[in-house]
């Protein structure tokens, strides 16, 4: 390649991470990076978020006739309860997922339709003996949690999904496979000490500019909060993360030949014209990330095609789709682990995305690689 080529890279590249970690975000920063003007179905102003703390209550009823009846804790899951399971060894309950996919797959898009989501999601964490907080921004509620780890020098491990949906779609797999994989997780870990903490995230308005994430992110780092007593997990404190493991879309496979196609440019082989793998993406800087993922090697889980993208993707702007991207141009170390959305399932942002579209043994097995990666990445 010319020189001149890579210059104007390399000067695009610091020009675009000056501009995001010096002054607040706004749509303008983001019209740098060309999926933008494509990728999103309406457009709005990314204001400086207006961060607040609430109360740690939800007004209205919960959705208690909601919640998987039984509902066991990992120690229950194991044994009889007789012992806790070693947390290496803890499996994620097939049952349980399902169930929050099929509680949460509906249109999650205006006020009210988000609210209901957002008060399942906070009644589950509280059933499960988690402490869950909100935090508001301009134009929606994220919804976080942390569980302490034993050693406060080992950092913190997040992990995260957004609970929105567009308009015209119940969103089964875009995002409730997320969100019912963050809550499996957090049953399977809330009572499980850990040298790291882990700390849980559910973000509001992914599919308007990534709001959620971007106010969660720029919080963190400027340590926003109108009440100074308020804890690092209310506040949503990025001072110790060591990676973020961003969920978006886990939940669809398909098996016949030509069925999975990747974006322009993305520097990979690819390991199949079937979609039956897991795809887990992180930027080139932070790439250690992946290793956690590469160690899921058991025969009965899908495959995982792991993705160091160089130039903070700037070069493959589809990548850049979902909430790890505001990580990723902070400096903050974020993985994304998805089915590849639109480059495999025909349900993408449509009325179809439901339920029953979803290949439940992939799903499952998606679950579990999560949850394997972070175990490992809480333990190190």
């Amino acid at each position: 390649m010319k020189k001149w080529i890579w210059i104007a890279i390399i000067a695009t590249t610091v020009a675009v991470v000056t501009i995001i970690l010096n002054k607040p975000v706004t749509e303008a920063d983001w019209s740098w990076v060309p999926f933008f003007g494509s990728y999103l179905t309406k457009k709005h102003p990314v204001e400086e978020p207006l961060i607040k703390q609430q109360e740690n209550k939800v007004a209205g009823a919960i959705l208690t006739d909601n919640l998987p009846q039984n509902y066991p804790s990992a120690r229950e899951q194991v044994g009889g309860g007789e012992k806790p399971q070693s947390v290496i060894a803890l499996r994620v309950n097939a049952e349980q997922l399902l169930s929050h996919v099929e509680t949460l797959a509906f249109r999650r898009y205006t006020d009210a339709e988000r609210s209901q989501a957002r008060k399942y999601i906070y009644q589950v964490l509280t059933t499960l003996g988690w402490s869950p907080t909100l935090q508001s921004f301009e134009s929606g509620v994220n919804v976080l949690a942390q569980r302490p780890g034993t050693n406060p020098e080992a950092g913190t491990i997040l992990l995260a999904a957004h609970y929105d949906t567009v308009e015209r779609s119940p969103g089964a797999d875009d995002n409730a496979t997320g969100v019912a994989t963050v809550l499996e997780v957090a049953r399977l870990l809330g009572s499980h000490p850990t040298p790291r903490t882990l700390q849980i995230a559910f973000f509001d308005r992914e599919e308007e500019a990534l709001r959620g994430s971007l106010a969660f992110v720029r919080a963190g780092i400027n340590n926003i909060s109108v009440d100074k007593e308020v804890t690092s997990s209310q506040k949503g404190d990025l001072t110790n993360l060591r990676g973020a493991i961003i969920l978006d879309m886990i939940g669809f496979a398909c098996h016949t030949s030509g069925c999975q196609r990747y974006p322009e440019g993305l520097p990979v082989t690819p390991p199949s014209d079937k979609g039956d793998f897991l795809a887990v993406v992180a930027d080139a800087e932070h790439s250690q990330l992946l290793n956690a993922f590469q160690q899921s090697k058991e025969p009965d889980l899908p495959p995982v095609l792991t993705l160091p993208i160089p130039f903070k993707g700037l070069l493959t702007p589809d990548v850049l789709r979902s909430d790890h991207a505001p990580f990723w141009y902070h400096g903050l170390g974020a993985v994304l682990v998805n089915d590849t959305a639109n480059f495999r399932t025909p349900h993408y942002h449509q009325p179809t995305d439901k339920p029953k579209t979803i290949d439940r043994t992939f799903f499952v097995g998606a679950a579990q690689i999560v949850a394997n990666a972070i175990i490992s990445l809480l333990g190190n």
